[in-house]
């Protein structure tokens, strides 16, 4: 689930919280899902993974990462991000453009004290993306960290919250006729425009 905290009063923002609890009351698997795409400035190549979106606070959106990894650095040199979430329970998909950055340090250090040791183990060992000889090599830098009780419970400064602030929304509603409803939000200084899209 994703935890929705003083969410924004705009209009895109409460058709999605309508659209989440909708497909929350259908049981949507994996919920909290979304879809990350970033451009990698030095070679020009846009690249895609899932991750697991933790908070809305306002317009703020917040998922958790290595501060280390591929996707990390594509955001420290290109701060603009596409977002893709789809719930197959209700056919309904978003997709959002995005200003991205680094969330605070009191953020990140709440979060990672509410987690349980073994994903704070997880986030400690693992040396994100970087190739490795064998997964049993993998197995043992885990729980070798997990038995080090003080070492799980200090968020390392490699690991931490991701905060992006969306500009751009689409919603679409699939129909079996393929008469699919699009509806476009963009932000404009602090006003949003309205616009619908053809299927």
């Amino acid at each position: 689930m994703i935890k929705i905290e003083d969410i924004n009063e705009a209009e895109p923002y409460r058709i999605f919280i309508d659209r989440y609890n909708h497909a929350l009351s259908k049981n949507q698997g994996s919920i909290n899902a979304i879809s990350i795409s970033s451009l990698n400035k030095k070679n020009m190549i846009v690249t895609s993974r899932f991750v697991n979106l933790k908070y809305i606070r306002n317009d703020e959106w917040i998922f958790f990462s290595n501060y280390n990894s591929p996707k990390s650095q594509d955001f420290s040199q290109h701060n603009q991000i596409s977002a893709l979430i789809y719930w197959e329970k209700i056919d309904f998909q978003v997709r959002i453009q995005a200003t991205i950055s680094k969330s605070s340090n009191f953020i990140s250090d709440k979060h990672f004290k509410n987690r349980s040791k073994e994903k704070n183990a997880l986030a400690i060992s693992s040396k994100q993306s970087n190739s490795i000889d064998s997964y049993k090599d993998i197995v043992n830098q885990y729980n070798t960290t997990l038995s080090n009780n003080e070492l799980i419970s200090n968020r390392p400064k490699y690991w931490g919250g991701f905060s992006f602030y969306p500009y751009y929304f689409e919603f679409w509603e699939g129909h079996e006729s393929r008469l699919n409803k699009r509806e476009v939000y963009e932000k404009s200084n602090d006003s949003w425009k309205h616009v619908i899209l053809q299927p």
